[in-house]
């Protein structure tokens, strides 16, 4: 069988699992894993593992070709909306395979009270009209200052990041430095001993932080939902490792040996 060279963009646990398939599983790929260095102490994926970023597509583009890889695959959040574009640029510019490993969204439910937004920007000036006094934020740590007018000034935030945030914050403002996966228990009561009446989030999807919706959902609290980024166009995607692992032609029971 010939050797394949794999360049998975990571930080998200889809590849984490993904690395750890090829790596138990298809002795004849070589796979590294690229983590952006943003997160201190993350997860170690199986396999090789670089830290930082390339410099731009150009750099990327550059990178691939110097280390023969065959097949790059997109990995990453999915609101990580540069990178993505860039491993485009990067792997059409090196003549290599490319796809996105994208988690699916989560579905909504007849009972949420959920309100689509399209940025950041547009999330913030909903609150007002929905008679927010006390706000539980997960949008994670870029991207407060949003939050942060004077406009809001009246308003409360409950703002749950993995590490510390960028400035600006809200001028009222309690952190909560937390990481899932969490429960639905534990969600029910955090928003209630905080007094939550609103939720904003992305709809990043997956399993580890879905409890808050079901949690929102059970206590009738308005969710305000930031819609995806567009994907590069052209981009094919997967929607898990089991597929993932059958568009590089290996078995997908490989996924359900990984954790």
């Amino acid at each position: 069988m010939p050797h394949l060279r794999v360049l998975i963009l990571g930080g998200t646990a889809e590849a984490r699992r993904l690395a750890g398939a090829l790596a138990a599983e298809a002795p004849h790929v070589h796979v590294t894993t690229s983590l952006a260095g943003r997160v201190t102490n993350p997860a170690r994926p199986a396999g090789d593992v670089r830290v930082g970023g390339f410099g731009g597509p150009e750099a990327l583009a550059a990178w691939l070709v110097a280390h023969r890889i065959d097949v790059l695959v997109d990995a990453t959040h999915p609101f990580a909306a540069t990178i993505s574009a860039h491993a485009a640029q990067a792997a059409a510019a090196a003549g290599i395979d490319h796809f996105a490993l994208r988690r699916p969204g989560w579905p909504a439910d007849p009972r949420d009270r959920r309100h689509p937004a399209r940025s950041l920007a547009d999330a913030a000036a909903l609150l007002p009209a929905l008679g927010a006094r006390r706000v539980f934020l997960t949008t994670g740590r870029q991207g407060l200052a949003a939050f942060a007018g004077p406009e809001l000034d009246g308003l409360h935030f409950l703002v749950r990041t993995v590490e510390p945030p960028e400035p600006p914050l809200p001028r009222s403002a309690q952190l909560l430095l937390d990481r899932g996966p969490y429960t639905v228990e534990g969600e029910t009561a955090l928003l209630l001993a905080h007094r939550v009446d609103v939720l904003v989030t992305k709809d990043s999807g997956g399993p580890a932080t879905a409890a808050k919706l079901t949690a929102a959902r059970e206590l009738g609290l308005a969710v305000v939902m930031v819609e995806r980024p567009p994907a590069p166009e052209g981009v094919p995607e997967v929607p898990d490792v089991r597929t993932a692992l059958a568009r590089l032609g290996l078995s997908p029971a490989a996924a359900d040996t990984c954790p």
